[in-house]
């Protein structure tokens, strides 16, 4: 099969951080989370936070995946759902600290860790997908010891050995560091940003996720074209609404680029036009 030049992106958002990405007939998914609603998800240290939405597909519903990309390990990306249910033959591309645990103790031999700014190439007939890892932070100074360490990812898409027609930043769970300028200088030209908020606070008042003020200073100094808000509602843990996001945007001049994708729904991107189709 060879690609159009305007094979289109379609992203579904499943929930939480859980995406569904196909490219033609490249498909992957992210921080996969299926527990139902009222279900507990493990954030270690015996910390535990309840899921108040339910996500918009079981595992069951899932199309055929050539990997699931993981931003870090932690109950709400990678569930006990997803463990017991996924294809343990499934590439896992995801930290080095990820990659070992899936690996020794849960089977998934396939699982890659990426170094920042390491990369990798999915291809499927004709279609291809360079997934680059890039920097980020849970938390801030001496506390990033105590949490899982993080990634985000750039997957650029395009056709087999060609160049990148789509470029989409999935930010992972990390807060605004001085990260994000060396990501905006490498890859400038960012069609979509998919950014994880809720201002996710653990008992102390450890904040380890963007909250509304955040995440908009995160996307006028990351400079994508448009923005996808996930990750700020499915758990009690999550202190700031997906409202004080929107509002700030707004407050800043920057509301029009807001892609509005619910549960469920999904965002088309296509190769040279601005506009994102949801439906």
């Amino acid at each position: 099969m060879t690609p159009a030049v305007d094979t289109p992106v379609r992203i579904r958002f499943i929930g939480n951080a859980t995406l569904l990405l196909r490219y033609g007939p490249l498909t992957l998914l992210t921080d996969p989370n299926f527990l139902h609603r009222g279900r507990h998800a493990h954030l270690g240290y015996g910390l535990l936070t309840k899921r108040l939405r339910e996500p918009a597909l079981t595992v069951g519903e899932l199309p055929d995946l050539d990997a699931v990309v993981l931003s870090h390990l932690h109950g709400d990306h990678w569930d006990r759902v997803a463990r017991r249910n996924l294809d343990r033959g499934l590439p896992v591309l995801t930290t080095p600290q990820a990659a070992r645990t899936l690996r020794t103790f849960q089977g998934f031999r396939r699982a890659t860790g990426l170094r920042t700014w390491e990369d990798r190439v999915l291809v499927r007939s004709g279609h291809q997908v360079r997934l680059t890892a890039t920097p980020g932070r849970h938390a801030l100074g001496p506390l990033r010891a105590l949490l899982p360490r993080v990634m985000g990812s750039i997957l650029e898409f395009g056709p087999a050995g060609g160049p990148a027609r789509l470029r989409v930043y999935v930010s992972g769970d990390t807060l605004l560091f001085d990260g994000v300028d060396e990501i905006a200088r490498r890859y400038p030209d960012t069609d979509l940003a998919v950014l994880h908020l809720g201002g996710t606070t653990l008992p102390g008042g450890l904040v380890v996720t963007m909250d509304g003020r955040q995440g908009t200073e995160f996307a006028r100094r990351l400079g994508p074209r448009r923005v996808l808000p996930v990750h700020y509602d499915d758990y009690t843990v999550m202190k700031s609404p997906l409202s004080a996001f929107l509002d700030e945007m707004d407050r800043r001049g920057l509301g029009e680029r807001v892609v509005h994708c619910g549960r469920g729904q999904e965002a088309t991107l296509t190769p040279g036009s601005a506009d994102v189709h949801v439906a």
